[in-house]
């Protein structure tokens, strides 16, 4: 009785949590975040509410109530983000056998590929969210004076969505490919537990980045869970598949110490040279298959074009102030303790100190624990901007289960939903700062306010 009342009060939040992301996508417009907040509170609930569902009956609601969910995205054009129209441009530029890489959006040698959708004319210029272009007209897409900035899996990726499309598809495509890989890395978590599962799932995140922004990250978020599903046996296949993620998006880089956690673990054998050696061959195992694909999936771009493959890398890298603490709130929690000069060595240190706390302390039967704990303190740390990017560390926490963490993704949230707004401002620097504190608390709860293990190998609550 008690499980049947479980199964029916987290359908009902699930349905409750589809009819609110449907608002927020189909129909919120001045509250956005209002609606987002919202939608976060109710999947909140259902994955508490999950807990009391028996395995198999919560197995199937997390994949209905997922599916369900990522359908919400597909309701209307791009919401928060214009990235899309990028992708778009970016299959249909190699689909006529141009290099991405060799052409801004403006450049007149493109002229012939433009089309009322992506580059309108006249009053539809007016409207928010068109950049202008230097010889007149205008443009749905981003920065259309710089070179794309996209790794090689993607613009594989989008040339495959463009061959796939039927004529006049326009945004749709990606957003049907963003759903069905947002669906895959359910299926794919639901090989660990299903309660798990829910947290990538349900979340909110997924409808809004991965399907309604349709947002490339998915894929390599994807790849990412495979790699670390199958690394623990198979390091090699493990560090291919996370190579191919990397092409995909530079973020999953920052995963490779969960791939190597306990690699210099004293517990290791140590009687002999050999054995004392294991350590490299393991890390060598990982690291130079993930950096072989990564150099192949490369390659061909890089003798098909006459520019730079990185593009506008290193021009973004300034843009968004990694390089300038004070230039767009970047590192934000820790300027509140440190000048802002040395902002940027502080990051570097702690960054070095928890990657070496993964390969000393790490568990390598669950390399998705380490990899969370970098890939959440970069997040702290760096305090990005953009919301998108949390969809990796949403995947981690579905690996691992460790909920503490998605206060992240949510920050992320707050500080882009609400930039520009008259609630803006600290927003973000708030957020992360609730999400530090949500981490912490979680930490304590697991282990102990006097657990001197950070990485704990056996709770699992």
């Amino acid at each position: 009785m008690v499980r049947g009342a479980a199964l029916t009060r987290t359908a009902a939040l699930i349905m409750a949590l589809v009819a609110v992301l449907a608002g927020t996508v189909r129909f919120a417009s001045v509250d956005l975040f209002g609606w987002y907040v919202a939608a976060w509170a109710l999947f909140a609930a259902a994955a508490w509410s999950l807990r009391g569902v028996p395995a198999r009956q919560a197995t199937a609601l997390v994949l209905a109530g997922g599916i369900a969910v990522v359908a919400t995205g597909l309701l209307a054009p791009p919401r928060t983000s214009t990235d899309s129209y990028r992708y778009a441009w970016d299959g249909r530029v190699q689909a006529a056998g141009v290099s991405p890489y060799d052409h801004t959006p403006a450049d007149p040698a493109l002229a012939a590929l433009r089309d009322p959708w992506l580059f309108p004319t006249g009053d539809a210029c007016r409207e928010p969210g068109h950049a202008p272009l230097p010889t007149g007209g205008c443009t749905r897409l981003n920065r259309p004076t710089a070179h794309t900035i996209y790794p090689p899996v993607a613009e594989a990726y989008f040339l495959l969505v463009h061959a796939l499309s039927p004529p006049g598809a326009r945004h749709k495509p990606l957003q049907v490919g963003g759903a069905l890989l947002s669906i895959c890395v359910t299926i794919a978590l639901l090989r660990r537990r299903p309660g798990h599962a829910a947290y990538w799932a349900w979340c909110p995140a997924v409808p809004l980045e991965a399907v309604n922004n349709a947002h490339a990250d998915v894929l390599g978020v994807l790849l990412t869970v495979l790699a670390f599903l199958v690394v623990r046996r198979r390091r090699a296949l493990g560090g291919a598949l996370l190579g191919s993620g990397i092409a995909v998006k530079l973020l999953p880089a920052v995963t490779l110490p969960g791939a190597l956690s306990g690699v210099l673990s004293r517990d290791r054998p140590s009687r002999d040279r050999l054995s004392r050696d294991q350590w490299f061959r393991d890390t060598l195992t990982v690291v130079a298959p993930a950096a072989a694909v990564a150099a192949l999936a490369y390659l061909p771009y890089v003798l098909a074009s006459h520019a730079s493959v990185f593009g506008y890398l290193t021009g973004y890298v300034r843009e968004e102030g990694y390089d300038d603490a004070s230039a767009r709130d970047r590192y934000a929690l820790v300027r509140l303790v440190v000048p802002d000069g040395w902002a940027l060595p502080v990051v570097a240190a702690l960054l070095l100190v928890v990657t070496l706390l993964v390969l000393r302390h790490g568990d390598p039967d669950r390399p998705w624990r380490g990899a969370l704990l970098v890939t959440g303190a970069a997040f702290l740390l760096l305090t990005p901007g953009y919301s998108w990017y949390a969809l990796l560390l949403v995947a981690l926490v579905a690996l691992d289960g460790r909920w503490e963490w998605l206060g992240i993704p949510l920050a992320g949230a707050a500080k882009y939903l609400t930039a520009g707004s008259a609630i803006g401002g600290a927003t973000g620097t708030i957020a992360y700062g609730l999400a530090a504190l949500a981490v912490i608390g979680g930490y304590a709860w697991r282990t102990g306010v006097g657990s001197p293990r950070l990485l704990d190998r056996t709770a699992e609550r």
